[in-house]
């Protein structure tokens, strides 16, 4: 698997978010960075843990002009449950085609308990305002995500 590396030009796309309403990534560049998380399925374990620690430290990623979205292959109404459960307080983004995923190159074959599938990765990229991947994190634990994204930016 080879994803978007440092430096490359992250394509623009538009994607429905948890209330059915499309966002677009260069809208959101045009206010500062974006930190792009990718998650396998939403209201797992692992998933509402790493979207809990970002809800936790939202705000100091705010003040430092970062904006958190989250993308998985769940539908938006979905989407709407995670958020109203876990009191999300950031835009979680649906790519049921896995076509945005395929653009980062973070779709693709899994294994898991000796069975082999195709599937999301939980890689997360920052973006700068000029559409090029400032960071890759490829390399945490889903209870860290949060503070790697942090100790980078310090």
């Amino acid at each position: 698997m080879s994803y978007l590396a440092a430096g490359e030009i992250v394509p623009d796309f538009t994607l429905q978010d948890q209330h059915n309403s499309p966002v677009k990534l260069s809208n959101l560049l045009q206010q500062g960075q974006v930190l792009v998380y990718f998650y396998p399925k939403a209201m797992t374990p692992g998933c509402t843990v790493q979207a809990c620690a970002l809800r936790d430290v939202k705000a100091d990623l705010t003040a430092k002009g970062i904006t958190i979205i989250g993308i998985s292959t769940d539908a938006p109404a979905k989407l709407a449950k995670f958020t109203q459960r876990d009191e999300l307080n950031f835009t979680l983004l649906s790519d049921e085609d896995h076509k945005v995923a395929d653009t980062f190159g973070v779709w693709g074959e899994k294994k898991f308990m000796g069975k082999v599938y195709d599937g999301l990765h939980r890689i997360s990229f920052l973006i700068n305002q000029d559409s090029t991947v400032a960071k890759v994190f490829d390399n945490f634990k889903t209870k860290d995500h949060h503070q790697v994204v942090l100790d980078y930016l310090s």
